[in-house]
């Protein structure tokens, strides 16, 4: 493999120069083409739900999961219209399935494909529930938290190597790391969102969701009853790396005022 490591290097800084998050304002690196990453996120998704069937549209929690996607995307493009970020709008091709799994998960890949598995509804409880966790897995999609992750994971393991060299030469590699990056699957190694990127979703979200029309006051009382889905001997999935109860409920008391100026019910 031939590596091109000094215009990666040169990208990556350019990129940190100019990228920021939405809502928070924090710099980050993003070192891969949002276009490619796109690509490879539709190919992800398509193969993952020709594993594991989509529920169809007829059966309730699916339509219920569509429903409030579609009202959270909808808000989350107005948000970055507003503020300056139409191009960003353009990355976006909204999907939302839901998949017979018992686990307690949800996620959002790149370009903002979203799947929930039947074993977090019980949990999320009604429609705000619901948003609760779609916001937040819409704003790791919108943060490019999974671009930032698989970033530092290409930098480390793929010394510096251009995406495309390893697409095209370690396909299945970049493929774990894409799956990896976006909490899809059981094993999940070492590139789960970090608490940082945690904290920064619940904010994005709480937004998102409220200027959809539901009630950010249901964040903590979600999160409570995800803590107590958590006191077996096993966390859930989604709380892998999340930030203590604690931590989560302080930082949404503080988020709550910012998030309530967006929303009307």
């Amino acid at each position: 493999m031939k590596f091109r490591i000094f215009p990666l290097l040169l990208v990556g800084l350019m990129a940190a120069d100019c990228a920021k998050v939405p809502v928070t304002g924090r710099r980050q690196m993003n070192l891969l083409p949002e276009s490619q990453l796109g690509q490879m996120s539709a190919a992800a998704y398509s193969d993952f739900l020709t594993e594991k069937l989509p529920l169809p549209d007829s059966d309730p929690r699916a339509r219920q999961v569509r429903t409030v996607g579609e009202k959270i995307a909808a808000a989350t493009e107005r948000y970055l219209k507003d503020h300056g970020k139409g191009k960003q709008v353009q990355q976006f091709d909204w999907q939302f399935n839901t998949v017979e799994d018992p686990t307690v998960n949800a996620w959002c890949m790149p370009g903002g494909r979203v799947v929930f598995y039947t074993g977090i509804l019980p949990i999320t409880a009604d429609d705000n529930g619901l948003a609760v966790v779609m916001g937040h897995e819409i704003a790791h999609a919108v943060a490019r938290h999974g671009n930032e992750r698989m970033s530092q994971a290409v930098a480390i393991q793929g010394a510096g190597a251009a995406l495309d060299v390893l697409t095209t030469e370690q396909p299945d590699q970049t493929r774990a790391l894409l799956l990896q990056s976006y909490g899809i699957g059981s094993t999940l190694g070492s590139l789960r969102f970090s608490r940082l990127h945690e904290s920064e979703a619940d904010r994005m979200g709480l937004i998102f969701m409220a200027m959809a029309g539901y009630d950010p006051r249901e964040a903590p009382r979600f999160w409570e009853r995800m803590s107590k889905a958590a006191d077996g001997p096993k966390p859930p999935e989604f709380l892998s790396t999340h930030p203590s109860d604690e931590r989560r409920a302080a930082d949404l008391e503080a988020f709550m005022p910012e998030a309530l100026k967006y929303y009307n019910p």
